[in-house]
C-alpha cells in the first residue's frame, strides 16, 4: 500500500519541496504502529506512531509531523507553506504547542 504524502514549499532564504510521507498504520502483536518521515532538503526526520488501534497510532504520527514542522527553524522564520489557499500546514498538534499554531490551523487546532 503507498504511503499518504502532503508536499509543502520553502520560500525565502532556500527554496525546496519537503515532503511529509505517513505510513498506513501496521498490526504488531497487540499494537498498532503508524511509521512517518519528513524529507527537508537538508535532513530526514523519521519516527513511528504507536496506539491501541489504527486510529490512534495515525493520529499520534499526524501530531508528530504537526510538532515537528510547527517547531521547525523553517516554520519560524516563515519560510514554510502549504497551499496559496491554505495558511498552516493542514496536521494537528499536541495541546501543549497549539499557541504556535498560525491562520487556518488555528481555527480548527
Amino acid at each position: 500500500m503507498e504511503n499518504l504524502t502532503r508536499v509543502l514549499k520553502l520560500q525565502g532564504r532556500r527554496h525546496g519541496d519537503v515532503t511529509v510521507r505517513i505510513s498506513w498504520p501496521h498490526q504488531e502483536k497487540s499494537s498498532w504502529f503508524c511509521r512517518w518521515q519528513i524529507d527537508w532538503p537538508d535532513r530526514k526526520r523519521s519516527n513511528v506512531g504507536g496506539g491501541v488501534d489504527a486510529i490512534q497510532a495515525m493520529m499520534h504520527a499526524l501530531e508528530m509531523v504537526g510538532t515537528e514542522i510547527y517547531c521547525s527553524d523553517e516554520h519560524t522564520a516563515g519560510e514554510l507553506i502549504w497551499d496559496d489557499s491554505w495558511t498552516g500546514y493542514g496536521f494537528p498538534v499536541a495541546p501543549n504547542i497549539r499557541d504556535r499554531l498560525v491562520g487556518d490551523d488555528k481555527q480548527i487546532g
